[in-house]
């Protein structure tokens, strides 16, 4: 299910990206530039969540966090997907992956910490990174780990949702929603560690 969804919303922002991935080639833009800028844009819309401002938040987040498909598209369109490029990306990936949880929990723990959210929200950051490094380590080794209900674009999407349900003056709609993503990064976790130990050759006995 999380491939289709992935695979569908991808194939929609490419539809918009590509014009936009040809201009900013055109006019000397990297593909490592629009990394770091769209890095940038999330740590700055994380400070605004941070300070409650929470539609405002999310709607930068979502907007910066678009540019994982930009950058891609434009590294493919000038045929240099490198292998730094790809480091970059997933460190880049991993700061604004720690900025958004960190501005959550913030927000949250100066509201009361309504409905445990802030427990979930550190469960949800937790298991986060380790989802992602679950597939890169199983990668390194030969395995594959390239399953799970709960990829970065789905994590970001509740994250999203959350934050416009808080933003519309529901209280439980942030918690609730980081609740949901902490159950599903646990569980997402566990299938990859699960499908990587099948995907182990096994050794012929003598």
């Amino acid at each position: 299910m999380a491939k289709i969804v992935q695979s569908t919303a991808r194939a929609v922002v490419s539809y918009g990206v590509n014009p936009v991935a040809r201009f900013l080639l055109r006019i000397g833009v990297t593909p490592n530039a629009v990394t770091v800028a769209g890095t940038v844009g999330v740590l700055i819309g994380s400070y605004l969540g941070a300070l409650g401002h929470l539609f405002w938040a999310t709607v930068i987040v979502t907007a910066c966090a678009l540019t994982d498909v930009l950058d891609g598209t434009m590294a493919r369109m000038r045929g240099s997907s490198g292998r730094f490029g790809a480091l970059l990306d997933s460190s880049m990936d991993r700061i604004a992956d720690g900025a958004v949880f960190g501005a959550v929990v913030y927000y949250l723990a100066t509201e009361g910490n309504p409905y445990g959210g802030v427990v979930a929200t550190l469960i949800s950051l937790v298991f986060g990174q380790v989802v992602s490094y679950v597939k890169a380590r199983a990668e390194s080794l030969g395995l594959n780990a390239d399953v799970g209900i709960a990829e970065r674009l789905e994590r970001l999407l509740i994250v999203g949702v959350g934050g416009l349900l808080g933003a519309a003056d529901f209280e439980w709609g942030l918690p609730a929603a980081m609740w949901v993503l902490a159950v599903l990064s646990v569980i997402t976790a566990f299938q990859r560690l699960i499908h990587a130990g099948r995907t182990e050759p096994k050794v012929p006995q003598e």
